[in-house]
């Protein structure tokens, strides 16, 4: 299957640390790409190696989900702009050469190899900010997944199919277990930790949680993607409320389709659950947000437009945003 086929095919099922997609057949994506495409103006996607030089200088940030997709680009761009950084993974070689990559470059950042839904991983985390900066000024929690399988398995769908998304009648108390696991505990550990040292501190500080148009919508076919989405934007909401009296802001990213890893596996997992599929779908009903149905190529989100936004979010230019449920999402929300 093509890269571009992964993504189309991702398309209906919200993938998400998103990151999200929605996944549908490649007919039903064809069809869609026939009917859009009616740009007159194009919307040009943002230099992915863009940054703004001095913005973070001084400050200290955890990002969950470092190894890849938006968790390391979050991460690079952090260090670029002057910040140090904590990178958490559990895909240990991966996590370790984005630090590397960063340290390479003149940046600053250690690694903290675990598991968010670990509290262990969340104090070591916390941890390491204290111990080699000082503080910690806030965090992305990007760290998240859309099915119950690690991560950095490859696809085995005959062996993982317990795990993988199903409809609530097919779905197994697993698979909802594992997604549950990191998307809402993992979150929530991650959330304590960092508040526990923010509050401690009391110099403020900001926090974005990476969430999903699967925690503002329905979408076909992922219950415990969905749901643990919509906790996490629970969770978003209380903090921010909470934490305002500390000078602490608390927002989530939501988006839709966006070209990761996350999203091409995704697109593979649906391929493989076509073949033994017997009831029918929703997922096409809905395939693509308004801007990828009107671009003439029909490209997903990227993952500097992503980051973007994530580090406005952290930013002093941002002191009045909190509690915010953003969709990044290509007007997928809006129609």
């Amino acid at each position: 299957m093509e890269r571009r086929d992964l993504i189309m095919a991702a398309g209906t099922l919200a993938a998400a640390a998103a990151t999200v997609a929605a996944t549908a057949p490649a007919a039903a994506q064809a069809g869609n790409a026939t009917a859009g495409g009616n740009a007159l103006v194009e919307i040009s996607p943002p230099d992915p190696d863009a940054f703004i030089a001095g913005r973070f200088t001084g400050k200290t940030f955890i990002v969950t989900g470092s190894a890849r997709g938006m968790g390391a680009a979050a991460a690079i761009r952090l260090a670029r702009e002057g910040a140090n950084v904590v990178g958490v993974d559990w895909i240990k070689d991966l996590g370790e050469a984005t630090t590397a990559g960063i340290v390479k470059q003149g940046g600053k950042s250690v690694f903290i190899h675990g598991d968010i839904a670990e509290a262990a991983t969340a104090d070591a985390a916390v941890a390491a900010a204290v111990s080699n900066y000082g503080r910690l000024d806030g965090a992305i929690n990007n760290a998240g997944v859309m099915d119950g399988v690690f991560s950095g398995e490859p696809i085995d769908y005959e062996k993982q199919k317990p795990l993988v998304f199903a409809p609530i009648h097919e779905a197994t108390e697993e698979y909802w277990s594992n997604v549950f696991r990191t998307n809402a505990l993992g979150t929530f550990l991650m959330m304590r930790a960092q508040l526990r040292q923010m509050v401690a501190q009391l110099k403020g500080g900001a926090i974005v949680n990476v969430g999903s148009i699967a925690g503002m919508t329905g979408l076909s076919g992922n219950p415990a993607y969905v749901a643990s989405k919509h906790a996490l934007n629970g969770l978003t909401r209380n903090a921010a409320i909470d934490y305002a009296p500390y000078g602490i802001r608390v927002n989530s990213v939501n988006m839709a389709a966006t070209d990761t890893p996350m999203i091409a596996r995704a697109g593979a997992l649906v391929a493989a659950s076509r073949k033994t599929s017997t009831g029918p779908t929703m997922g096409s009903i809905k395939t693509q947000s308004i801007l990828a149905w009107t671009d003439p190529n029909h490209r997903p989100a990227t993952v500097a437009e992503q980051v973007s936004m994530m580090l406005f979010l952290l930013s002093p230019e941002a002191a009045n945003f909190t509690g915010g449920i953003y969709p990044t999402d290509g007007g997928w929300t809006d129609y």
